[in-house]
């Protein structure tokens, strides 16, 4: 009965948020409330509830500060350069932003962090995609499996706890895994040439000076007729964008990141706002400190240093309000999400309905079967619940068939690049909410292109013969 409760009630909220029947936010809340009453332990609510949201607690402050750290980052001009030399790069050319956002996204994942990631990677290419009007959803898909594919190093987190939970060498897992891996990233960069190479048949190709001068640029983006290559009337691409592209005032606003007169841009502290950065991250990555603990410091350093006067330090914080709201609460409702289901006993039953069923033929295979199993699995539940609960019944299944436990511990790695967009991820509504997309439309665009990575991971494991 858990079993039949845990998977409706997965269904209903992915299908109602798809739908647009309700935010995000109240399917976290209400969906769960109501199967805990339909589990008959309604009663314990409160307790799941608590539970919940005191385990993602240090994430959701994580996600408060640092997104003030990198929203001042931005107002002072941090990321200017980067988004010039990216757009120089790109040539305003919808393929290779697209492909460039993919680049970024791997790049930053260096740092093993999701949320550190997104940040940086829409800071930098948000404006390109609004200029442009290209698909939004293109580039949170794109930066998703991306990030995906990367979270899979060994400070990034299923490869730390694949290793403890088996009790291996995280080296022994990873290593090995870097082949499939790397081809996995290749498959994501020919994903996004095919994605930007539809982007660009629907835009064209705009020069360097049409993006950067804005009045230019908005006579060409919103011409009426067609032109030839570059005057194509720019319409808000996919269900992604979720704006009205064709408002000038809007555009603007979109792409202050490359305007050179916004009044918060502090040119004289580049550099130390760049070392804070680099210092930021190296502690991040050497955990002198907990992650929330070094935002939150980031962050007041940056706006005392940045913006000595209460005002304008009041200002900023005023200006990344909603952001904080949006993300903060997001994380808050998706601890309720997580607290009934995991509280009650479903996702337990769950992962036991799905061991057990497995064909006793499938024994010598357990290692494809982990695979396979782990792209779901990882994407209706946290990485903490399947590394340690479920991988460890799968090893011991796959041991009785002289499987070993390496092997099912590198299979388990492959459904990070569906993972990171799943609905109990935090980091993942920082990537939807700072690039203002609903997120039924980014789980409608990429839960399909970040399967089918998955299996492409997959795939060349069993070919290398490393799964």
């Amino acid at each position: 009965m858990l079993t039949i409760l845990g998977f409706t009630m997965i269904a209903t909220f992915l299908v109602l948020i798809m739908l647009k029947k309700m935010s995000p936010i109240a399917a976290l809340v209400l969906i769960p409330a109501l199967f805990c009453v339909f589990v008959g332990k309604g009663a314990k609510l409160g307790d799941y509830v608590i539970d919940g949201v005191t385990s993602l607690a240090p994430t959701a402050a994580m996600l408060m500060f640092a997104i003030v750290y990198f929203g001042v980052m931005i107002d002072v001009g941090l990321f200017d350069p980067i988004v010039r030399g990216i757009l120089k790069f790109c040539k305003a050319d919808p393929l290779r932003i697209v492909v460039g956002t993919a680049v970024l996204a791997a790049i930053v994942s260096l740092d093993g962090d999701g949320s550190t990631t997104f940040m940086i990677t829409v800071s930098a290419m948000y404006p390109l995609y609004k200029r442009l009007k290209m698909s939004l959803v293109v580039m949170t898909g794109v930066a998703a499996m991306a990030n995906g594919v990367m979270n899979t190093l060994p400070w990034g987190g299923p490869t730390a706890r694949a290793a403890t939970a088996l009790k291996l060498d995280a080296s022994d897992i990873f290593v090995p895994m870097i082949p499939a891996l790397a081809v996995g990233l290749l498959g994501v960069l020919a994903l996004s040439y095919v994605l930007g190479r539809r982007e660009r048949k629907r835009l064209g190709v705009l020069t360097l000076d049409e993006v950067l001068e804005p009045q230019e640029a908005e006579t060409v983006l919103v011409a009426a007729g067609g032109g030839g290559e570059g005057k194509k009337p720019a319409r808000t691409g996919g269900s992604g964008s979720g704006t009205d592209a064709d408002a000038p005032e809007a555009d603007d606003e979109a792409f202050r990141g490359l305007d050179p007169n916004r009044a918060t841009l502090r040119p004289k502290l580049y550099w130390f706002n760049a070392l804070l950065t680099v210092t930021l991250l190296t502690a991040m990555i050497m955990e002198w400190l907990p992650i929330p603990v070094l935002f939150l410091l980031g962050a007041a350093l940056a706006l005392t240093v940045n913006f000595p006067y209460m005002p304008d330090q009041k200002a900023r914080l005023g200006a990344h309000a909603e952001n904080v709201l949006n993300v903060s609460g997001m994380v808050f409702a998706a601890a309720v999400f997580t607290g009934v289901l995991q509280g009650t006993g479903m996702v337990d039953h769950m992962a036991k309905w799905l061991v057990s069923n497995i064909p006793d033929g499938m024994g010598p295979h357990m290692a494809f079967v982990t695979g396979v199993l782990s792209i779901p699995l990882t994407y209706f539940m946290s990485n903490d619940g399947f590394y340690f609960g479920i991988l460890p019944v799968l090893a011991e299944a796959g041991h009785a068939h002289g499987v070993s436990s390496l092997e099912i511990a590198r299979a388990s790695l492959v459904g990070q690049p569906l993972h990171m967009s799943s609905p109990l991820v935090p980091a993942v509504y920082v990537l939807v909410g700072m690039a203002k997309v609903e997120f039924g439309d980014h789980t409608r665009f990429v839960v399909k292109w970040a399967a089918l990575t998955s299996l492409v991971v997959l795939g060349s494991g069993i070919l290398f013969g490393i799964i």
